[in-house]
């Protein structure tokens, strides 16, 4: 069973969401301050945890900076907040992804699908011909059967779902532009067309990650206006 930790000051939206993620099926925890997501998320750790950003005590986007110090667990920021700059700041952070006030229980439940979705290798993609099960990006080994990033100094490097799956999607077809609308879908879902600073802060994350130059990047190459792809 999924376990989910929810984080919202509003004490009708917690018993809200509460009612309905336990009506689907899913094993629900609720916070309302940062500090006390953070101890429940450190002693149970969930599988996803949905975040407010207007926290009384820890403004949200350290809350996802302090779960990104340990863990990759998926996050959904369910905020008031909605300019762009909260948007790019939660993104950027390491939320995997942000949905406004007012909100559908609907929409959020197929966000939370979308997210699930993105702990598995993305489906439909096998390893070709032209490809193998590890791949080389700058001074890192990705294995993509186990999902590892090691560098060569035998270090691992830890990355998200989201960023697993983006990475995942691009080393699979070296060479091969994959459009921003092919990503988004895979990626995100079929719901996802219009939000291509996802990508734009995604692929930042992975050069940092990953690349000897994130400001010169020789793998993780850009198409402007297109897409992206993996130079070899």
């Amino acid at each position: 069973m999924t376990r989910i930790l929810v984080v919202d000051d509003e004490p009708q939206i917690l018993r809200a969401l509460r009612i309905n993620l336990r009506a689907r099926g899913y094993d629900v925890e609720v916070a309302d301050t940062g500090a006390t997501a953070l101890k429940a998320a450190a002693g149970h750790p969930p599988d996803l945890v949905v975040l407010d950003l207007g926290l009384p005590d820890i403004d949200g986007i350290d809350v996802i900076r302090g779960l990104r110090g340990w863990t990759a667990v998926p996050i959904i920021v369910l905020s008031g907040r909605a300019g762009s700059e909260d948007k790019v700041s939660a993104l950027d952070a390491g939320a995997d992804d942000y949905i406004t006030k007012p909100f559908g229980v609907d929409e959020l439940l197929a966000r939370i699908r979308a997210v699930t979705r993105r702990l598995t290798v993305t489906p439909g993609d096998t390893l070709g011909p032209a490809t193998t099960a590890a791949a080389r990006v700058g001074r890192h080994t990705v294995n993509l059967a186990d999902r590892t990033v090691t560098r060569d100094d035998g270090t691992e490097v830890r990355l998200t779902p989201t960023q697993w799956a983006m990475l995942d999607k691009l080393l699979r077809h070296p060479g091969k532009l994959i459009s921003q609308r092919q990503l988004l879908h895979d990626v995100w879902g079929p719901e996802y067309q219009q939000e291509t600073n996802y990508l734009r802060q995604y692929m930042a994350q992975l050069r940092r990650k990953l690349e000897d130059d994130p400001a010169r990047p020789r793998h993780l190459i850009t198409e402007p206006g297109m897409g992206y792809r993996y130079r070899p």
